[in-house]
């Protein structure tokens, strides 16, 4: 479980993050969503520890990350998990070697114990067999894929995605939709999604957070957000018509 108090963050005089409260519980899919400018990437860079807080606190299951030990945050480093934006491969690496490439940094496995690991992972993400192939022959939801594998494969207490479906056709996104809400759930992994994709936050959002001028303004369900009567929330959530008429009909049938 990942716990957010109080959280401040800023840049010299602009203020990003103002006083957000949230907590993220393990097996669940936890999204974080908003418009532009509204605090949602510094937020998940704060959650990795690549922003430090001006104010308050993060704590993963009861310990606070800025209070870590040198040990203590190569130990929590090791069971963070992380898909980026891009997919982040390394493009003269076959996926084998991106897969395993955090087992080579922070394990000391055998090579065979951690052939072993990746073949599990990519069989996991419906990748086996897919272990010499170089990035640029893969269509850009097997990349996304191999970045899930890399991202398990540590067997990781708590998973970060930014952006996972971006560049994707809606088909592909809601395969990567399925495929980390299934993973998340099996491994009960503490998830943290940042996405503008709302049919991401329509399909498997278990908790979403809107942040709006890098506070708060709302969170709950993906049903808790068909019936709300938060004026910001519906005028940006179902700004398009296909998510009115969803809205709609949910709240005829619920009458």
């Amino acid at each position: 479980m990942i716990e957010v108090k109080n959280l401040h963050k800023g840049f010299g005089d602009v203020k990003v993050l103002k006083g957000i409260n949230a907590t993220f519980h393990p097996g669940k899919t936890n999204l974080i969503i908003g418009q532009s400018g509204a605090g949602k990437t510094v937020f998940l860079k704060s959650l990795i520890g690549l922003h430090a807080p001006e104010e308050g606190t993060i704590s993963f299951d009861g310990r606070i990350n800025t209070k870590f030990t040198i040990e203590e945050k190569r130990q929590w480093r090791q069971e963070i998990g992380m898909v980026f934006q891009g997919s982040a491969l390394f493009d003269s690496q076959t996926v084998e070697e991106n897969v395993m490439f955090p087992l080579k940094m922070f394990t000391k496995k055998s090579q065979a114990e951690m052939l072993e690991r990746v073949n599990f992972v990519l069989d996991r993400v419906n990748l086996e067999n897919s272990n010499t192939k170089l990035p640029a022959e893969l269509s850009g939801g097997m990349q996304k894929r191999v970045a899930i594998a890399r991202a398990i494969v540590m067997n990781p207490k708590y998973l970060f995605c930014d952006e996972p479906n971006s560049g994707l056709d809606p088909q592909t996104a809601t395969v990567i939709d399925n495929l980390i809400q299934e993973i998340t759930d099996e491994y009960q992994i503490t998830t943290v999604i940042n996405t503008h994709d709302m049919n991401s936050v329509m399909e498997i959002g278990e908790k979403i957070l809107f942040l709006k001028d890098g506070k708060k303004e709302w969170e709950g369900s993906s049903e808790d957000m068909l019936k709300t009567d938060n004026k910001i929330v519906v005028d940006f959530v179902y700004s398009s018509n296909l998510f009115k008429k969803v809205r709609e009909a949910y709240l005829n049938e619920t009458k």
